[in-house]
């Protein structure tokens, strides 16, 4: 079964609580300014949601996220199938287990000019993208970014805060298909085992790619 995941992979990923107060109002860009500041790591559950080009609903899922900066994450689907996407810093690993099958790829493609850079490295936004201010909708305060460079998996992206950070994204594809995530949980700071953004392949999944750095797993002798 064909599984879909966030534009370049990582969108999901792009996770951060913004350290504003409750009770004050500030615009989307200074919520996503305030991302970074003094972030180290992030976990929580997220639903998704893909809808078509004609706005019909295709696929929902739903699982956690963590992250840890600058460029390892972790997004586990647990419902109603199971996919995990594991980044370790200098590769992103996509695991499907009900086809036993590995896909693996250089972490800087798959991040190049992805709203994960713009929270890891925000000196990057205007590099990157141009910005937008949408105003609130749903309750939640919205900014646009519109990547520069023509060439990349996505058209726009959308992040929605709320005075406790980020709440939800939304992304189009140049198919006009658009995914739409909702956060929650949010757990700051807390320690993560190193297991989190590592990953080793199964034995005997078939491993698809850049496998020029995989590990040969050899059985054991006797």
């Amino acid at each position: 079964m064909k599984r879909f995941v966030l534009a370049g992979c990582l969108l999901a990923t792009a996770v951060l609580v913004a350290p504003v107060l409750a009770g004050t109002h500030t615009d989307a860009l200074a919520r996503l300014q305030a991302f970074a500041k003094g972030l180290h790591s992030l976990s929580g559950h997220f639903r998704q949601t893909l809808v078509n080009a004609n706005g019909q609903r295709v696929k929902t899922s739903e699982g956690i996220v963590a992250l840890q900066a600058p460029r390892e994450f972790r997004w586990q689907t647990t419902a109603p199938y199971k996919q995990l996407i594991v980044a370790d810093g200098s590769q992103v690993w996509t695991y499907e287990p009900d086809l036993d099958q590995v896909t693996v790829r250089k972490q800087s493609r798959a991040q190049a000019h992805s709203p994960l850079t713009v929270i890891t490295d925000i000196s990057r936004l205007g590099k990157d993208f141009t910005t937008q201010e949408l105003g609130m909708r749903n309750g939640l305060d919205w900014l646009r970014l519109t990547p520069r460079d023509p060439q990349d998996s996505f058209v726009s992206a959308e992040l929605g805060f709320d005075a406790g950070g980020l709440r939800a994204m939304r992304f189009q594809d140049k198919l006009h298909n658009t995914t739409q995530i909702l956060f929650s949980a949010w757990q700051r700071n807390i320690p993560l085992p190193a297991s989190t953004f590592n990953f080793t392949p199964p034995k005997g999944a078939d491993v698809i790619g850049d496998t020029s750095s995989v590990p040969v797993i050899h059985p054991l002798t006797h």
